[in-house]
């Protein structure tokens, strides 16, 4: 990422995290960087275009917490720590997080997410065919559970119980059950695939 666009993203989700996601403007945004709003346009494009930046920046920063040194840690480790990162992303963004939900991702890193789930999944052995939906449902809860949790909007959930991981944790749980048995089938048809071949 150019160093000038990312230093006018980095000042607009500074904004967006002080003043909340209404109160950034193009105006804005050019007074924390010291330009013109016209003279932003060659960097991010209008608002739209800088709304799309934010949701790249965000996947960036989500990207760089989960870390790439993964080799050494199983799938299921990987995908409570997938949780754990998104959950803290959100923590750390709330008023820019809805973005991740509410805008389709465009940016060179958008992909980075569902990339990584695709990833947690296969290493988990779901069916080929499988893993995108699969994917998509795990990627929809991480983000819809995160958003309603900053928001305040998460169905049945009390201050108390949203400050503490313990329900967050309990979650993730049900989700390495769902992708357990996502993967059992094709676990037990390689198990009689063996037995076969004795």
């Amino acid at each position: 990422m150019d160093d000038k666009r990312r230093q006018i993203l980095d000042q607009a989700l500074a904004l967006v995290d002080e003043r909340g996601l209404a109160a950034m403007s193009m105006r804005a945004v050019a007074e924390r960087v010291g330009l013109t709003s016209m003279a932003l346009y060659p960097y991010v494009g209008g608002k739209d275009a800088l709304l799309d930046g934010l949701v790249d920046l965000l996947h960036l920063e989500l990207g760089a917490a989960f870390g790439d040194d993964l080799a050494s840690i199983g799938w299921r480790q990987r995908l409570c720590a997938l949780g754990r990162a998104v959950r803290s992303l959100a923590r750390a963004h709330p008023s820019a997080f809805p973005l991740l939900l509410n805008r389709s991702a465009a940016g060179p890193s958008a992909a980075w997410l569902t990339g990584a789930l695709q990833g947690v999944l296969s290493d988990a052995g779901v069916p080929a065919p499988d893993v995108p939906r699969i994917a998509r449902m795990i990627c929809a809860f991480l983000l819809g559970y995160t958003t309603g949790e900053v928001t305040g909007g998460l169905p049945g959930s009390t201050p108390e119980m949203l400050e503490g991981a313990a329900e967050f944790d309990a979650d993730l749980e049900d989700l390495v059950r769902l992708v357990e048995n996502s993967a059992a089938p094709a676990t037990a048809q390689e198990s009689a695939i063996t037995r076969a071949g004795e």
